[in-house]
């Protein structure tokens, strides 16, 4: 039996209309199994949210989606290298240079793309 893939959304929201909520909707309409992380913790979209990636009960992800700005991203940075995961995805507006550069020196291979519309979900759609 197929396991279904795994994704840590970090910087899940539970506003609808923020990028952050709705790739924790895009991933589950193509059958991920999503883990949200917001420090804030709590639910989204009736979905336990974890504190921090380190704390995700999976040994590894296959993709980690960060959508928090990159300041944040960079205190992140060494919790994401050591959850392994095969994809990361730096979406639009969470990548700076010096985030990216800090991700490739810790082992990680970053993806500078938007892991909803990798998915095959238009953004839009989810509106």
């Amino acid at each position: 039996m197929m396991s279904k893939p795994t994704v840590a959304i970090l910087g899940a929201s539970e506003e609808r209309s923020k990028y952050g909520n709705k790739s924790v909707r895009a991933h589950l309409e193509r059958g991920y199994d999503v883990y949200p992380v917001n420090p804030k913790g709590g639910e989204i979209e009736g979905l336990k949210v974890y504190t921090s990636v380190k704390d995700i009960p999976v040994d590894q992800l296959d993709r980690i989606s960060v959508y928090v700005p990159p300041a944040v991203g960079m205190k992140m940075v060494s919790d994401i290298a050591s959850k392994p995961a095969r994809e990361v995805f730096f979406n639009p507006g969470s990548e700076s240079s010096e985030l990216l550069e800090a991700a490739r020196q810790r082992g990680i291979d970053p993806i500078q793309a938007c892991s909803i519309v990798d998915v095959g979900v238009t953004p839009n759609a989810l509106d």
